[in-house]
């Protein structure tokens, strides 16, 4: 007993009836084809020149006393700071900074000596076009050729030159007497019953501060820049 929905396999006649388009390989396959192509070119200078010139006199005596008392009772904190400072400052002397600077910065980028166009022939606009009643070939019918390539090719040519110059010149010249005498004295009672806290602080200063001296701070610059 024979069943008629049995699958039968095809015939040659039918086989080579059927049309199929083949598919391309898989590394020609590609969603994004992205090419890009950086050229940058980057000219820097910087020149910097700096001159520095001080005369300084520095004093600074500091005394500190700190007595305390933290929950405890019955208790005494004393606290006694005594400090005399005599400081005699003279500067005589001359402080002088002088920065000369001479730059000269060729950032000009040369232009490209190309060949020149060639002057030939104009192209015939005509040229190219079949006449009419020409064959132009059998028209293709087959979808391989739609699959091959990419669906999105971006090229990107990026052609950038910078020329970047800052020359800088800077010159100081300072005379300077500092004079700090600190004295401080602490005492506390936290918390604490029948204390007593006593802070005494005696300060005697005298400071005498003289400066007979010459402060010349010179910044010469002279640049020359081609870009």
């Amino acid at each position: 007993m024979t069943q008629p929905d049995a699958p039968r396999p095809l015939t040659p006649e039918e086989l080579a009836a059927e049309t199929a388009a083949p598919l391309p390989d898989k590394e020609v396959i590609s969603l994004l084809d992205l090419n890009a192509d950086l050229d940058i070119a980057l000219d820097a200078a910087a020149p910097i020149d700096l001159a520095v010139a001080a005369n300084a006199n520095v004093a600074a005596p500091i005394e500190a006393a700190v007595g305390a008392n933290i929950l405890s009772d019955g208790s005494t904190a004393q606290a006694l700071s005594d400090q005399g400072a005599l400081i005699d400052q003279q500067i005589t002397g001359e402080a002088v900074a002088h920065a000369p600077q001479d730059s000269t910065i060729d950032q000009a980028a040369a232009p490209d000596a190309g060949t020149a166009p060639d002057a030939g022939t104009a192209p015939d606009p005509a040229a190219g076009v079949p006449a009419a009643g020409a064959d132009v070939g059998a028209v293709p019918t087959g979808t391989a050729g739609v699959l091959d390539g990419n669906l999105l090719n971006v090229d990107v040519n990026l052609d950038g030159d910078l020329n970047l110059a800052a020359p800088i010149n800077g010159a100081v010249a300072a005379n300077a007497n500092v004079a700090a005498p600190i004295d401080a004295s602490a005492a506390a009672n936290v918390g604490s019953v029948d204390s007593v806290a006593t802070a005494v602080s005696q300060q005697d200063a005298i400071i005498t501060q003289h400066i007979d001296a010459d402060a010349s701070a010179t910044a010469d610059q002279q640049s020359s820049i081609d870009q």
